[in-house]
């Protein structure tokens, strides 16, 4: 049996466990009030088919049963989990969301072979200790950015970070599906979008100083039938997905395909071709009708697609210099009589923030986006530091905290030079695990307006899972919990308690497949000797 200490994230409140408890057999049944649907379906696909479970339908009361209940005195996303030694389970959630939190801890109760696809030991009869755990979450937006534009990620693989999301409590989904490198999203009515934009040449190996490439073709992308797939196999999950289409920088992709986008009273756009390095390009879009129609016309199916309340349109690192050369955008500066090419930004954004505002949707974008002014329904991911959270809470905007600094987790996770292409500043487990979302600066009021936080795998280092995961794990458990629980201040968190809870959830992941990077360090098939990163030395600022 697993003790109710070992759970990630951790609970806010427990009732034991004693030394007796409830032992699931075949004869177990299950029983959910309508509402609990989803997750019964979860629970027999997951739970049974690892340990052997049927969980045939049962009587409501019996004894011998997992009984899922509603009970809206509770929080949402809030569950309280009952175990009764010798008759059953009790899990009553605030909502559907609830019930799943939920079942999620009962399976991390019930052992790591819990987090296999068949069964072990199908012989073995698993316990869980008597107890009683009340939980509910402290934020509403607990995040994971997956970018799939710098290194394509098969739908095989979105689906199971999905369901590792899951299993860590994480709640939406930033699906960054477009960049400088990379189209990887289905628009019927703009083919050369995914024909053209969806793949490159080569692609360099490590940094941009790195002199090493790989020459192959990169590409994929998802169809329209594939997103949906994601979309719902998310919901199941009670995960939001967030897309991400960014303008109107890291476009050259979208360039490439259709050159009329670009400043075509600049550069020849049409030699333009898939960026293959990294960084970030020049090739930004024209500020015309044109390119206000064409995307809106990608917006018009993204719609379709994605139900979720935000639509991210990136807006970072748009940089002006064909805006300051081109004839275009400055007659246009001077038609809507702006102060310069930032205001022609806010400008660009603050249309499409109007656009989705008239279709029922609210716009988030980069901390960028504040420049120039941001229209008032429009929310903020704050990923150069805090200020532009700090500054967007102030302004009456809602914000997600995500600051580079801390929890973009493509960050390297020690200085030792076995660490695999080394980028930016070292962000250990312990760093991340004492990150703080929201900051002291802001009042009561003013802290209401951050939804949540978020971590960010950025992926130009990253050539498949094994290197997302390696990543984002264990890191991500430490984030998940900093977004669940309610922790005490930074520096009175017990991290050692964190990671005695860790030893056990290691083989929770291990079970899973995950390619995590282990304490002692990188294994050897973990290392990339010889590739070129970018390690920035010192402490991060914590601006």
């Amino acid at each position: 049996m697993t003790s109710l200490a070992e759970l990630i994230p951790a609970p806010r409140a427990v009732e034991g466990p004693t030394r007796c408890g409830f032992v699931f057999g075949p004869e177990t049944t299950l029983w959910g009030a309508p509402g609990t649907e989803n997750t019964q379906r979860w629970l027999r696909a997951t739970l049974g088919a690892a340990l052997a479970l049927p969980l045939a339908p049962g009587p409501e009361g019996a004894e011998n049963t997992l009984t899922l209940r509603l009970d809206d005195t509770l929080d949402p996303e809030g569950y309280r989990l009952t175990v009764t030694a010798d008759q059953g389970v009790d899990i009553t959630g605030g909502g559907p969301a609830g019930v799943f939190w939920g079942a999620q801890s009962l399976r991390q109760l019930l052992g790591p072979d819990a987090f296999r696809r068949a069964p072990v030991s199908p012989h073995l009869r698993y316990g869980v200790q008597h107890q009683t755990v009340e939980d509910a979450p402290r934020f509403r937006w607990r995040g994971l950015m997956l970018d799939v534009a710098r290194h394509f990620m098969p739908k095989d693989g979105v689906l199971r970070y999905l369901d590792l999301m899951a299993a860590h409590k994480l709640n939406v989904f930033h699906f960054h599906l477009t960049d400088d490198q990379g189209w990887r999203v289905e628009i019927k009515r703009h083919p050369r979008l995914t024909e053209v934009g969806s793949w490159r040449t080569r692609t360099r190996i490590g940094h941009g100083a790195s002199p090493l490439w790989e020459e192959k073709p990169h590409g994929g992308y998802y169809t329209q039938d594939d997103i949906r797939e994601i979309v719902a196999y998310a919901a199941e999950r009670h995960i939001t997905v967030v897309p991400e289409i960014d303008v109107p920088g890291h476009s050259q992709a979208a360039i490439s395909a259709y050159p009329e986008l670009g400043n075509t009273d600049v550069i020849d756009t049409s030699s333009l071709s898939v960026m293959d390095n990294w960084g970030i390009s020049a090739n930004v879009l024209a500020p015309t009708d044109n390119t206000l129609r064409f995307y809106e016309g990608v917006f018009e199916e993204l719609l379709e697609l994605f139900p979720s309340e935000f639509i991210h349109v990136g807006g970072d690192e748009c940089l002006k210099d064909q805006w300051k050369q081109s004839p275009t955008a400055q007659a246009r500066i001077r038609e809507l009589g702006l102060a310069d090419e930032d205001g022609l930004q806010s400008w660009f954004i603050g249309h499409f923030d109007t656009w989705l505002t008239a279709r029922g949707r609210r716009l988030i974008g980069w901390d960028e986006i504040l420049e120039g002014g941001l229209a008032a329904g429009a929310a903020v991911s704050s990923w150069r530091g805090y200020a532009g959270g700090i500054a967007a809470a102030r302004s009456g905007h809602d914000v997600v905290m995500c600051p580079e600094q801390h929890v973009y987790l493509d960050h390297r996770q020690d200085a030792g030079e076995d660490e695999p292409v080394p980028i930016g500043y070292v962000r250990t487990l312990e760093d991340v695990y004492r990150f703080e979302p929201v900051p002291p600066q802001l009042t009561p009021a003013e802290a209401d307006r951050v939804l949540g936080t978020q971590a960010n795998l950025w992926t130009e280092v990253m050539e498949d899972h094994a290197r997302v995961d390696y990543q984002a794990f264990p890191r991500l458990a430490a984030f998940a919990e900093v977004a669940w629980s309610a922790l005490p201040a930074p520096a009175e968190r017990d991290f050692a308690g964190f990671e005695r809870r860790m030893a056990v959830h290691y083989e929770r992941l291990d079970a899973l497949g995950v390619g995590y990077r282990p304490p002692t360090g990188p294994l050897p098939w973990q290392k990339r000797p010889g590739v070129l990163g970018r390690p920035i030395e010192g402490a991060p600022p914590n601006r």
